[in-house]
């Protein structure tokens, strides 16, 4: 029963983020679906998920979406699943977490303190390929997209509708990705499928909460997402 309840929470909270911000469901949700299942099935779970949120609110936010800095992304994604892939069989795991975690924490309290990036050609493709390389390494894409936006100062509307249109492209590759080299079984997908009720009452709530963040109030979520991921890379990569 406390299994059940733990799962609805994980789920509820995480779709609500995830609708409300574009950002958060892997961020949030990863971490504690790692103490209910496998690793294998944790990161499915949450693929599946992220996807299924991406589809649902696609349509709605389609012309907020800012489709040449997408087309960069998805290019320079390209380019760094690959490398990703290279990293996560090369590279020890937990030494590559901690590097990323310090990375966040630095780069968000030069955020916090109003440090201003412009954007460029070379810059977009360049995040574009450090979240695919974070993808398929780590299972975390969203952490280099959240820098570049909140550095820019680009507005909600344009945040959410862009990474969730980023978002359905390299979850599918990512999951397709796990299912062909990993495989994949039945939790996974009836845990999925037992989660849709509370994807579909996240993306409600979701929906209103983002009506009623202000710019200010976005920005302090976005800070918040940031260090917890960060700080839950830390502890991580060190075992604590």
């Amino acid at each position: 029963m406390n299994t059940i309840i733990v799962f609805i929470c994980i789920i509820l909270i995480a779709s609500i983020l995830q609708t409300s911000t574009g950002f958060g469901f892997s961020i949030m949700a990863t971490p504690f679906l790692l103490l209910l299942f496998l690793p294998q099935e944790a990161i499915q779970i949450n693929l599946i998920l992220s996807l299924l949120i991406s589809l649902s609110l696609i349509y709605k936010i389609r012309k907020e979406i800012d489709y040449l800095l997408l087309k960069r992304f998805i290019i320079g994604s390209i380019a760094g699943v690959p490398i990703g892939s290279i990293v996560f069989i090369s590279v020890n795991v937990d030494h590559l977490k901690l590097i990323v975690s310090v990375i966040i924490l630095l780069l968000t309290l030069f955020m916090m303190v109003n440090l201003k990036i412009k954007t460029t050609p070379f810059r977009d493709y360049f995040v574009g390929g450090l979240s695919g390389v974070l993808t398929t390494s780590i299972g975390m894409p969203g952490p280099p997209l959240l820098l570049y936006f909140t550095g820019t100062d680009t507005g909600k509307e344009k945040v959410r509708a862009t990474t969730l249109a980023f978002y359905l492209f390299i979850y599918l590759i990512s999951l397709v990705s796990q299912v062909v080299t990993v495989g994949t079984n039945m939790i996974v997908w009836k845990s999925s499928l037992y989660a849709i009720p509370l994807v579909i009452l996240g993306l409600i709530l979701g929906q209103f909460l983002f009506k009623w963040l202000n710019q200010r109030v976005f920005r302090i979520f976005t800070y918040v997402l940031l260090i917890f991921t960060g700080v839950y890379l830390l502890i991580d990569s060190l075992g604590l």
